[in-house]
């Protein structure tokens, strides 16, 4: 199971540099694989990877294996990923450098905030007529040092599957990489049409009847 893992990240990473989400060695994905974790490495062109530069780590962050390039180091990511799996049993988490995810991050204070467009019915439990709210922490100059306002974020927004880093990116998660990657590309979408509604003076929540 763990080699078709690793396979699938990497396929998974191409897909995501194709979309802009990784770039310039940014952003990164998990997936669980029972009672560990197969991340991506560090700083490393996302859609160059290899099933073999995966890192296995345990629930706790402990490394149980490690690829033959010793200069490779886990994702940067790993201790923020390992907040969604241990408080929301993620089965995978998705780190996006999504130039819309950003720009969203500008425009909206403490939550990002949507309403009435079809796109919301993809996020797990949300409905049309449903207010979509994400929770934006403030970004810090190292991405682990992220992690504590992460689990305070989760902890705040217990309907939340996502969790936006003020001109950063965007955290997104779901119990398997379909629903993640599923989140996600709802999400991007709805961060999109946000920029949008705003630059066209169109409010992101609909009030009327």
């Amino acid at each position: 199971m763990a080699d078709d893992v690793r396979s699938l990240i990497c396929d998974l990473a191409r897909t995501f540099y194709g979309l802009g989400w990784v770039s310039g060695t940014g952003g990164g994905i998990c997936i669980r694989d029972g009672e560990h974790v197969v991340v991506a490495p560090s700083g490393v062109q996302k859609e160059r990877m290899s099933p073999g530069d995966m890192f296995t780590i345990a629930l706790d962050g402990a490394v149980v294996t490690r690829p033959a390039n010793e200069k490779l180091h886990p994702s940067e990511c790993s201790s923020l990923f390992l907040k969604a799996i241990n408080l929301r049993n993620a089965g995978a988490v998705i780190h996006s450098h999504s130039m819309y995810a950003m720009a969203a991050t500008l425009l909206f204070d403490s939550e990002f905030a949507i309403s009435h467009l079809e796109m919301i019915k993809g996020i797990q439990g949300y409905g049309y007529h449903d207010t979509l709210v994400v929770p934006i922490i403030d970004n810090t100059a190292r991405e682990c040092d992220l992690a504590d306002a992460l689990e305070d974020a989760i902890l705040r927004y217990p309907s939340t599957s996502a969790v936006l880093v003020r001109r950063h990116g965007v955290y997104v998660w779901g119990s398997d990489w379909v629903r993640a990657k599923t989140h996600a590309e709802c999400y991007e979408y709805l961060f999109r049409a946000a920029v949008e509604m705003r630059r066209l003076g169109i409010p992101t929540r609909f009030e009327g009847a």
